[in-house]
């Protein structure tokens, strides 16, 4: 077979499978009437979403920008404290769950007030309460209360403490300019200088008084000075020195103590006449 032989034989197939192909074609069902629809968001809905996206990022940069204003004017920061400003006052509110006020704080230019059942202050470290005040009591939970002022300090009313102590090398004064000072206990009032003087003055009259016990003068001298002394009469007064030394002390019926110039027996009844004067 030669080669045009060859390829008439090959034509001849290329042919055949046009046809059948071709024929498998005409026998599908074609659908009547087709239509096509477009896939996709087009004309004003394209728009509109367009539109809304614009939106919503321009949203989010002014929230962004605001929110950085917000920190930088109100000094919101990581490592520095919250500091609250104001013109007049800062108000600080408690409620309840009902809305009620429960407790309010305010810091104003004259003065900060605080209104609740119960303040307090402790300490940082171990939580100890150091101050705290209600309507019945105020409790000081300092190992010291220290008053600075030069007026000391001013109560109304009676103190009750149980130990009332100076700084070291400082003196300790107790002090009522227009009126009197009274110091009471049951069991006894003990005041004493264990390394120097005890000093009582008053204007007017001491009184030392004791309804059933005595009063005990331990010493190893008792000095009673600026008493009065009283003089003799003419003759036992010529007979006396001149340069008295030595006196008698003498005691009025009314207590009152003074002085005599002593001589060989008691001259108290001879300088009465100062009895008469008191």
């Amino acid at each position: 077979m030669d080669r045009s032989t060859h390829l008439d034989i090959e034509e001849l197939k290329m042919t055949r499978e046009q046809y059948i192909l071709a024929t498998q074609q005409n026998n599908l069902p074609r659908a009547e009437n087709a239509q096509l629809y477009p896939v996709g968001i087009y004309g004003w809905r394209k728009r509109c979403l367009y539109f809304f996206v614009l939106l919503l990022l321009v949203t989010m940069i002014v929230n962004l920008a605001m929110t950085i204003w917000i920190l930088k004017v109100m000094n919101f920061t990581v490592d520095s404290p919250l500091v609250l400003q104001s013109d007049r006052n800062v108000t600080v509110n408690a409620r309840n769950h009902m809305g009620q006020l429960t407790g309010q704080l305010t810091v104003g230019a004259d003065a900060v007030e605080a209104q609740c059942k119960r303040f307090e202050v402790r300490a940082s470290e171990d939580g100890r309460v150091l101050f705290s005040a209600d309507e019945d009591e105020i409790t000081i939970g300092a190992e010291k209360l220290k008053v600075t002022g030069t007026e000391g300090a001013v109560f109304g009313h009676s103190v009750e403490t149980p130990h009332i102590r100076a700084e070291p090398s400082q003196d300790l004064r107790l002090e009522s300019p227009t009126r009197s000072l009274i110091m009471e206990a049951p069991r006894g009032v003990q005041v004493s200088a264990a390394a120097g003087d005890f000093k009582a003055t008053c204007r007017k009259e001491l009184h030392l008084q004791s309804t059933e016990g005595e009063i005990f003068l331990n010493a190893d001298k008792i000095r009673l000075g600026n008493l009065p002394t009283g003089s003799l009469s003419s003759s036992s007064a010529s007979s006396s020195n001149s340069r008295q030394t030595v006196y008698e002390l003498c005691v009025c019926p009314n207590g009152k103590l003074y002085l005599s110039p002593a001589g060989v027996g008691s001259t108290c009844q001879a300088s009465s006449n100062i009895c008469l004067w008191s």
